[in-house]
């Protein structure tokens, strides 16, 4: 338990100096930049503030081995511990991706409402801020903290394109980002096609949130019952855990080889089962 301990801390501590680092120049660098973007972009779209993509690497390390130090002492094996750390250090990940497709759904219901308010408010010959930030005031309640935000700092800043770019890196939505592209090209090179092209799109956003709607309540039981098949012979170990004789198998290699093997074709039906009911997602082919 004491060398256990001291791996820990160790870890932990190698985990808080890299944190402190300088990024480092090149191709790594690069890599680094993207991961830390897309996670930092599904944080936002999850509706996460205030967590950046290293702070929640910790939380999960920090998980994970939190998990594994109470099977340790709950069932005295090495293998079993480690099994569950591994699998406890994924959980924040599923939980935001979770939390992500949900508000990813409600705002989804919203967006035409945001799209007709602009529609409206430029046709009241509104400029495009003023448009923008009435959101913040009239628009669906989901959505009025990014546009009272975004309308703060215009009046804090006077830069609409900054503004802008700040409130596409805050909703990280796709369908954002073509909102707010339309909304700077007029802004840049004028035209008097706006109110008819965000009228055109608030119908578009209708009839495809309509048609997700339907496939995703018939897809909902299938996904959830696949969850609960992969998740219940792990449960079943874990009650199998209480008694001494049942985990003293797992300290063998063949025990080790029977988890590994376990977790690996876990990982890989869930991995699957995930492709095949996976609907189309729109990407973000506007993010700047």
């Amino acid at each position: 338990m004491g060398i256990l301990l001291g791996l820990v801390l160790g870890l932990g501590l190698f985990l808080i100096v890299m944190s402190g680092r300088p990024r480092a120049r090149g191709a790594a660098a690069r890599a680094e930049a993207g991961w830390a973007r897309d996670l930092r972009e599904t944080l936002a779209q999850a509706g996460i503030r205030g967590v950046s993509p290293q702070q929640f690497l910790l939380i999960s390390v920090a998980l994970g081995l939190v998990v594994g130090l109470v099977i340790l002492a709950f069932s005295g094996t090495f293998s079993l511990a480690g099994a569950f750390a591994v699998f406890a250090s994924f959980m924040p990940r599923q939980l935001v991706l979770r939390r992500r497709r949900s508000r990813m759904h409600d705002l989804r219901e919203v967006w035409p409402d945001v799209v007709d308010n602009l529609a409206s408010a430029v046709r009241a010959g509104l400029s495009l801020p003023e448009a923008l930030a009435a959101v913040g005031v009239r628009g669906p309640v989901p959505l009025r903290p990014a546009f009272t935000r975004f309308g703060e700092d215009y009046r804090a800043t006077g830069s609409f394109t900054t503004c802008l770019d700040r409130l596409a890196d805050e909703l990280a939505d796709p369908v954002a980002d073509r909102i707010i592209e339309s909304l700077r090209m007029a802004r840049e090179v004028g035209g008097t096609d706006l109110g008819r092209l965000l009228r055109t799109l608030s119908t578009f956003l209708r009839e495809d949130a309509r048609t997700r709607a339907e496939l995703e309540t018939r897809q909902t039981w299938t996904v959830n019952a696949a969850r609960l098949a992969m998740a219940a012979p792990w449960i079943v170990l874990l009650l199998l855990a209480s008694r001494g004789e049942n985990v003293r198998a797992y300290d063998s290699p063949t025990g080790v080889a029977v988890l590994a093997g376990g977790a690996g074709v876990s990982v890989l039906a869930y991995l699957l089962m995930k492709r095949i009911g996976r609907l189309p997602e729109e990407e973000r082919v506007l993010r700047r």
